[in-house]
C-alpha cells in the first residue's frame, strides 16, 4: 500500500535540502519534523552535482548518509530526479542542451530549467543520472515515491533551440506526411508562406511585430506538450524498472503547454501541485477590488489539479514569506493563513500536503523564499501552527480518499486552451468567462469541477480515438455542463456530448463556439458549424460589443442582466421558436435570413427556441440565448461571454445554484467545498478574510475538529476553517 494518498489518512511533509546544511543539523531537523507531525521529506531535485560532480564519476556517499538517517528514525522520503538543474560541466560541454529565445539567443547556465527536452545529449545524460538514482535508491526502505524533474515548464514554456527546431520538423513530418497536407492545414498560401521543402519548415521565429502563422503556433504548442510528455515518460519508464511495487511516481505542476492528462496516463500515478496563495499579496500588485476572492483564486488552480487527479498531493505549500532576490516579494502569512491554505488544498482533494520549505535558504536566488523556519532555525509561530495543523488533520482521516463533490462541470480541452492563448478574439471571451464562472461558483457556493475532454483519448491508439463510454460515464456525473467557448470543435468529443444530452443532461455552450476546425482555420459552414445539430440555432451575424455602446442588456423571462465582450446574434433553424426568432422592429428583408431551415440539422433539431433576447444596440430583438430540446436533455447556446451576473442567472434558472442552501446559510465571504463518499459528505467552510464571519447551520451536524454536534448561528474567526460531517441524507437531497 502507498504510504501517502492511500485513502486512510491525510499526511504532512516538507521540502528539505540536505546539501544546503551542515550534516550536524540533519538529525535535529528530522526529529523536529517528526515532533510536529511531518512524516515525509522531498529531496534531491536540484542536486545532480552531489552525485555526478564530473561527467561519468558517480558518488552516492552524501545521500547514502542522509538516507541511512531517514531509515533509522522513520522519516519517509520522496526522491526527486535532479534534471531540473543540469550541472555546469554539462551546460558547458554540451551547449546543444541549452534552451533559446525565439531569436536564437541561448539561455546560459546560472538559473534553472535552462535546458531543452529535445537535445539528444540531454536525454542521454538525464537518462543515465535517473537510472543511477533509481538503481541505487529504488529499494531503499525510507524511499516511498519519486518526483520526476521539478515544475516542468515552469519559468519558461517555450523552446526555440536548434534541437527543438529539428524535433518540430520531425513532429510535423510524422503528423502530416507530406508538404501538401501541411500547407493546407496551415493556410500557407496566405502571405506567400508556401513550403516546397521540409528544410524550409521551422519552429516559430522572430518576425515583424512578433506575428506568427496561427496554425503553425497551435501545432507548436502541441509539439511543446508532446516533448514534455515524452521527456517525463523516459524518466518514468526508467524508475518503474527499479522502484518498489507500492512506491509512486509523480511530478509537480501545473504549468503551461503541457497535456497533464496525457502525462498522467503515460507516466504518473497522480499529480502534485505547488500552491502559493501568497502570490495574491505580492508587493506592487495589490488591487483592493479583488479582496473578497484574492487567495480564493487558488481554488481555481486546485480545481485544475483535481481535473488531472481527483485525489492529489501538494508538493509545495506556502509556509512563509515569498520572493526571489530579483522579485516576487510578498509578506509573511498572517497567523492562521497557513492553516487556511492547507485546508483549502485538502478541501479540494489533497490527501498529502508538503510545505516549502523546512529551513529558509541563507544564500542563492531564493534566500527570501521563506520556509517554516527562518534563518536561525529557532522555534517560531509558523512551526507551532504546523503542529496545530497536524492535530487537526489527524481528525480528518475519514475525509481521506473522498472525492470533491460537484454536479456542475466546466468542459475544457487543450486545443482550445492553447488557441485562446495566442488568438486575441478567443482570448478576450475565454479569460472573461473562466474568471466569471469560478467567481460566481465561489460566491453562490455552487461547487464545480473542470473536465478535460482530451483526458479521455485512448493513449494506446495511434489514431487518437476517444474512449466515448468512459467519457460519457464521467460526464453523466454532472447535472450541468458548461463549455464556455468551444471555438475549435474536435469531432471525436461530439458523440459523448450528444449521448450525454440525449440521456437527459443539460449542456450550456457560450459564444464564439464552433467556428474553427481542428487546424485552427475558420469553418465555411454556417455557424455554429459542427455544433448546429446539437444547438439547433443559427448565427447570421456577430460582433464585439463596441466600447461606445454602454451596457447591452439581455432579457430572459422577467430577468434582466448584461452581456459581456461579445454578441452572437441568434436565430433558430426550425419553426418551433418564439416570435423573438425574427427579432423586433425589423423589415421583412432584414429578417429573411432568420428563418433558414438548414437541411443538415432538420432531422436533429427537435424543439429549438429563443429563450432570451438582446435589449440594446442594433441587434435588439435578436436571440441572445436559445435552447434545443435534444432527446431527453437540453442544449443552451448563449451568445455572449459570461460574467458573474449571467453565470448566477444560469445557475438559478437551471436549478444548480447553492445546492447545500437547505442546510447551510453562508455569506459570500466564505468558501464552501465538499468532499464525500457513498456514506458521508464533509463540508469545508473557509474564511479568507481577517474578520470573523457568522453563518448558520440549519440541522445538527458534527464538527470534525472539535467532535461536537453543532447547529444554528455559528462564528468562524478570521482565516478560520470549519469541517462539518454531513449525514447520508444530505447527499441524496443536495441536488434533488
Amino acid at each position: 500500500m502507498r504510504k501517502i494518498l492511500n485513502g486512510e489518512s491525510i499526511t504532512l511533509g516538507t521540502c528539505y535540502y540536505p546539501e544546503h546544511w551542515d550534516k550536524s543539523l540533519w538529525r535535529e531537523d528530522l526529529e523536529r519534523m517528526l515532533s510536529v507531525g511531518i512524516k515525509t521529506v522531498r529531496i534531491a531535485e536540484f542536486a545532480w552535482s552531489k552525485v555526478e560532480l564530473t561527467e561519468g564519476n558517480y558518488n552516492f556517499d552524501f545521500f547514502d548518509e542522509f538516507l541511512d538517517l531517514t531509515d533509522e528514525i522513520g522519516m519517509q522520503v520522496i526522491m526527486g530526479t535532479p534534471t531540473a538543474t543540469p550541472p555546469a560541466w554539462l551546460s558547458e560541454k554540451y551547449p546543444d542542451v541549452l534552451n533559446a529565445r525565439k531569436d536564437g539567443v541561448l539561455f546560459r547556465h546560472g538559473m534553472r530549467r535552462h535546458y531543452n527536452y529535445n537535445s539528444e545529449n540531454y536525454r542521454r545524460l538525464s537518462s543515465i543520472i535517473v537510472e543511477k538514482f533509481a538503481e541505487h535508491y529504488g529499494k531503499r526502505k525510507s524511499v516511498i515515491g519519486w518526483q520526476i524533474d521539478n515544475e516542468i515548464n515552469c519559468e519558461i514554456a517555450e523552446f526555440y533551440s536548434e534541437s527543438d527546431d529539428k524535433a518540430f520538423n520531425r513532429f510535423l513530418q510524422n503528423k502530416y506526411k507530406n508538404l501538401d497536407a501541411l500547407n493546407e492545414a496551415w493556410g500557407t498560401v496566405f502571405w506567400n508562406q508556401t513550403y516546397t521543402d521540409w528544410n524550409e519548415v521551422h519552429i516559430p521565429r522572430t518576425t515583424i511585430q512578433g506575428v506568427v502563422n496561427p496554425h503553425q503556433t497551435l501545432d507548436y504548442y502541441r509539439f511543446v506538450s508532446d516533448s514534455a510528455c515524452s521527456w517525463a515518460k523516459i524518466q518514468a519508464d526508467i524508475i518503474r524498472k527499479y522502484k518498489k511495487e507500492d512506491d509512486f511516481i509523480t511530478t509537480n505542476g501545473i504549468f503551461g503547454h503541457v497535456d497533464y492528462q496525457r502525462m498522467r496516463d503515460e507516466s504518473l500515478d497522480f499529480i502534485t501541485y505547488d500552491s502559493y496563495p501568497n502570490f495574491a499579496y505580492t508587493l506592487g500588485g495589490y488591487d483592493p477590488s479583488e479582496d473578497a476572492l484574492r487567495d480564493r483564486k487558488w481554488s481555481r488552480h486546485l480545481t485544475e489539479t483535481r481535473s488531472i487527479s481527483p485525489i492529489f498531493g501538494i508538493m509545495e505549500q506556502q509556509s512563509g514569506a515569498n520572493g526571489w532576490n530579483s522579485g516576487m516579494g510578498a509578506p509573511t502569512p498572517r497567523p492562521g493563513q497557513i492553516t487556511l491554505w492547507t485546508m483549502q488544498s485538502i478541501a479540494h482533494g489533497a490527501d498529502f500536503v508538503s510545505y516549502f520549505r523546512w529551513r529558509t535558504a541563507t544564500f542563492g536566488t531564493e534566500m527570501y523564499w521563506h520556509g517554516i523556519l527562518d534563518y536561525s532555525g529557532r522555534d517560531n509561530r509558523r512551526l507551532k501552527e504546523i503542529s496545530d495543523i497536524n492535530t487537526k488533520v489527524q481528525k480528518l482521516s475519514d475525509v481521506a480518499g473522498c472525492q470533491y463533490v460537484a454536479k456542475v462541470a466546466v468542459l475544457k480541452d487543450y486545443d482550445n486552451v492553447w488557441d485562446a492563448e495566442y488568438d486575441v478574439w478567443h482570448k478576450s471571451v475565454e479569460e472573461q468567462s473562466q474568471k466569471a464562472i469560478i467567481n460566481a461558483s465561489q460566491r453562490t457556493h455552487t461547487p464545480i469541477d473542470f473536465v478535460y475532454l482530451s483526458g479521455y483519448l485512448r493513449r494506446d491508439d495511434a489514431g487518437g480515438h476517444v474512449n466515448t463510454e468512459r467519457l460519457l460515464e464521467k460526464l453523466s456525473q454532472y447535472d450541468l455542463l458548461i463549455y464556455p467557448h468551444m471555438t475549435i470543435v474536435d469531432d471525436r468529443f461530439l458523440p459523448a456530448l450528444t449521448k450525454y444530452v440525449e440521456k437527459g443532461g443539460k449542456l450550456v455552450i457560450g459564444c464564439r463556439s464552433g467556428y474553427k476546425e481542428i487546424t485552427g482555420k475558420c469553418t465555411m459552414e454556417k455557424l455554429p458549424g459542427k455544433l448546429k445539430p446539437l444547438t439547433g440555432c443559427d448565427i447570421p451575424e456577430y460582433t464585439y460589443i463596441a466600447p461606445d455602446t454602454g451596457d447591452v442588456h439581455i432579457k430572459w423571462d422577467d430577468t434582466l442582466f448584461t452581456a459581456s465582450v461579445f454578441a452572437d446574434q441568434l436565430t433558430v433553424d426550425n419553426q418551433s421558436g418564439s416570435e423573438a426568432d425574427c427579432g423586433q422592429n425589423r423589415t421583412e428583408e432584414d429578417s429573411s435570413c432568420m428563418n433558414d431551415k438548414s437541411e443538415d440539422v432538420s432531422n436533429t433539431v427537435q424543439n429549438c427556441k429563443v429563450l432570451a433576447t438582446y435589449e440594446d444596440d442594433y441587434y435588439r430583438g435578436y436571440g441572445a440565448l436559445t435552447v434545443n430540446k435534444y432527446g431527453n436533455g437540453e442544449v443552451y447556446y448563449y451568445g455572449s461571454a459570461f460574467n458573474e451576473e449571467s453565470v448566477e442567472v444560469f445557475f438559478d434558472k437551471l436549478g444548480v445554484k447553492n445546492p447545500y442552501g437547505e442546510y447551510l446559510e453562508l455569506p459570500e465571504e466564505l468558501e464552501l467545498a465538499v468532499r464525500g463518499d457513498g456514506d458521508n459528505q464533509f463540508a469545508f467552510i473557509l474564511n479568507y478574510s481577517k474578520n470573523e464571519v457568522k453563518y448558520t447551520i440549519k440541522s445538527n451536524v458534527t464538527d470534525m475538529i472539535t467532535g461536537e454536534m453543532v447547529s444554528g448561528l455559528c462564528t468562524i474567526p478570521g482565516y478560520g476553517v470549519s469541517v462539518l460531517k454531513l449525514g447520508n441524507n444530505h447527499i441524496a437531497s443536495a441536488y434533488a
